[in-house]
């Protein structure tokens, strides 16, 4: 049974310390989330392929009131993220969808702006089948929008058109 007094809220972690910050959450009890890609690196020498955060500085956590400060005493965090003066909260379906979009192997950009409201669409096919989004078009292609309310971020994947129908 959910407790209803629990909900997701993004964070902002300080510059690269989201993996640290995630961890020390872990540590305190605290149910957090962080979106990781992999990614390849190149050095002069050579490639590797390393995890790091889909979306700079931000982790989820799924926490109660109560626990706002002991998220905020955490190492690595620097604050909660606001939207209209009010502590941030993301649904539980927009985490489950994240968590589908990262099990894919997909290649994902993160675009750091707030996507403006366009057609919505759902995905009926292929691995992202279910997720409803926005459509925008980008270079003359047509690509899938997911945009993460009240935290100014939108994931952009790449598949058929084929694949969604209006809403």
């Amino acid at each position: 049974m959910i407790d209803q007094n629990y909900r997701w809220y993004p964070v902002y972690t300080r510059s690269r310390a989201e993996k640290k910050a995630y961890e020390e959450l872990n540590r305190k009890g605290i149910l957090a989330y962080l979106p990781l890609r992999k990614a390849v690196k190149q050095w002069s020498d050579r490639k590797k392929i390393v995890e790091e955060p889909l979306i700079k500085s931000y982790l989820f956590v799924y926490i109660s009131g109560k626990e706002y400060a002991e998220v905020l005493m955490t190492n690595g965090i620097a604050r909660f993220i606001y939207f209209s003066g009010q502590i941030a909260t993301i649904p539980e379906q927009q985490i489950t969808d994240l968590k589908l979009l990262l099990a894919t192997d997909a290649d994902l950009e993160v675009l750091e702006y707030d996507i403006k409201p366009g057609e919505r669409v759902l995905i009926k096919a292929g691995p992202f089948k279910g997720i409803m989004a926005e459509l925008v078009s980008v270079q003359n292609k047509q690509r899938i929008i997911l945009r993460l309310q009240n935290i100014g971020y939108a994931i952009e994947i790449n598949t058929s058109v084929a694949f969604i129908e209006p809403v």
